[in-house]
């Protein structure tokens, strides 16, 4: 059944304890008895490590010792001098997709500082307990752990900080791989699902040497709406990585992208994107760097406005020259509960919860049409037009996530899934004196509608997923006319067990009162 994200508990203020673990008090009993927290939840033992590539019969767990951080060096901390990229370096563990989100943390203080709250230390109120705040599955958690890591040859044996009295990096990964059920849980992943459990938002990937239509545009709204947005630039080798390029450009590197703007140039507008290496220098050094010739054709207010000459790491670049030097963008999408800047806008966010249950409602996709209709329907109303079109076109923006749940926690086979969307009629008559469609009817809401073949089967869906992938989730905008419709999350094949969420993303708000499922009919 469905449900909406307003009915779950652990909101991004208030983040619900882990098995029940609250942080304040157990460490105020540990400090009351005089003890340090061992955690009875995640063990130092070798179960917390795994079962197969980190058994305990395997060579990269031979002589693991649990050790706390005195134990390793005469003044631990657990930040030094803030956070920054040199803090996250990987040890014998395959979650480079992790350590690369969480290095992406140190870009923004006030994403961090959530997820690694910062009043914590090793010496006031020191009481071997820290706690860290996931997003997991539509819901924010705070995770106690003890400072109990596995070491190896009196070294890290994991994560670790390239200063080695500096923790927070290393507890962080622990509290992931207590949330998955064990480091070796950890073992190969996408760096977007680690952003995701870093912020709670939504992520798209685009292949910039092949763009869509009007890129440039969608990343202008993406940071008009707090989303954020990073590019990088490949390489072909280990080797590679961090090699700078003629143009003073760093390979196998995550940039942060932070602003984009149009400027009057020789008697055109010319679009142009600001981007940050977080080193803080080394910049581009080609057409529109801080010192290019370029600016000296530009007005004296619009460069004053652009702020496009300061040794930070930050410059400007042409949005043609982006796609030549990198290869990827990311948008991460925040929800709005995650932006406090009062400067930027927000996204609309609707989530549902559902399940796929064989005999039932695991129907499987369109190439399936005698069970495809029992699958979950989830109903969503689009009424009001996005301000400034990215392409122009009037319609109502709409990007749609479906994430299959705990599937790394219990170490199961990714479902291959994907989603379409259909139109729906109602039947009714919208309001002639404000010319908006009317209220979903009473008799509508809080009950379960199924739509049937003759609208699931007969007519083609508006909208779909392409391709079906075994991942995490599936992401994709769209642009619709307003109206009624329907979404159908399915695995590829039929009678295949799982649960998901379901995330909508709106420009303007939708609404979602009306929940379908393959239980009754209307």
């Amino acid at each position: 059944m469905a449900k909406a994200a307003a009915d779950l508990t652990g909101t991004q203020t208030k983040a619900a304890p882990f098995n029940q673990q609250d942080f304040e008090q157990l460490r105020s009993d540990c400090l009351k008895a005089g003890s340090l927290f061992c955690d009875p939840t995640f063990p130092a033992s070798s179960a917390s490590l795994g079962d197969k590539e980190l058994g305990p019969n395997a060579s990269k767990t031979k002589g693991v010792v649990w050790k706390r951080p005195m134990e390793l060096c005469a003044d631990p901390q657990f930040i030094v001098n803030g956070a920054t990229r040199t803090d996250v370096c990987q040890g014998a563990l395959g979650d480079c997709w992790l350590l690369a989100a969480m290095a992406s943390l140190t870009l923004d203080p006030q994403i961090l500082n959530r997820v690694v709250p910062p009043d914590q230390s090793f010496t006031s109120q020191y009481a071997g307990i820290f706690h860290f705040q996931l997003w997991q599955f539509g819901q924010w958690v705070d995770m106690v752990v003890d400072d109990r890591l596995p070491t190896k040859d009196g070294k890290l044996l994991f994560n670790h900080s390239a200063q080695k009295k500096e923790l927070w990096s290393a507890l962080l990964e622990k509290a992931y791989a207590k949330v998955n059920g064990s480091y070796e849980a950890l073992i190969r992943g996408s760096s977007i699902e680690g952003f995701e459990d870093f912020t709670g938002g939504i992520s798209e990937s685009y292949d910039l040497k092949k763009p869509p239509p009007f890129l440039f545009n969608i990343m202008r709204k993406a940071l008009q709406l707090g989303s954020l947005l990073s590019c990088d630039i490949p390489v072909s080798s280990e080797k590679e990585v961090e090699k700078i390029t003629d143009q003073k450009l760093v390979k196998g590197h995550a940039y942060s992208i932070t602003a984009a703007e149009q400027v009057h140039y020789s008697g055109s507008l010319v679009e142009l994107l600001r981007i940050r290496n977080p080193w803080g220098c080394r910049e581009w050094t080609g057409a529109w760097s801080d010192e290019s010739k370029e600016w000296d054709q530009v007005l004296p207010d619009e460069k004053k406005k652009l702020n496009y000459s300061a040794e930070d790491g930050e410059f400007w670049m042409s949005y043609n020259d982006f796609l030549l030097q990198y290869s990827g963008l990311k948008i991460c999408n925040l929800t709005p509960d995650a932006l406090s800047s009062d400067q930027v806008g927000r996204w609309n966010y609707t989530e549902f919860e559902g399940e796929w249950k064989i005999g039932s409602t695991a129907g499987g996709c369109r190439n399936y049409p005698s069970t495809f209709c029992s699958n979950p329907q989830f109903f969503i109303r689009l009424e009001d037009l996005d301000d400034d079109p990215h392409d122009g076109v009037d319609g109502c923006t709409i990007l749609i996530g479906l994430m299959q749940k705990y599937t790394r926690r219990k170490r199961q086979e990714l479902n291959t899934i994907g989603f379409t969307v259909h139109k729906v009629k109602l039947k009714m008559k919208h309001d002639e004196t404000t010319g908006k469609m009317p209220r979903v009817p009473d008799k509508y809401k809080g009950r379960t509608v199924c739509l049937g073949p003759d609208v699931l089967l007969k007519r083609e869906p508006v909208a779909r997923i392409k391709p079906f992938s075994n991942l995490r989730e599936v992401c994709e905008r769209f642009k619709l006319p307003p109206g009624d419709y329907v979404i159908i999350p399915s695995t590829f094949e039929p009678n295949r067990q799982g649960s998901f969420i379901l995330r909508v993303f709106t420009e303007k708000e939708a609404h979602t009162r009306c929940r379908y499922t393959a239980n009754s009919g209307p």
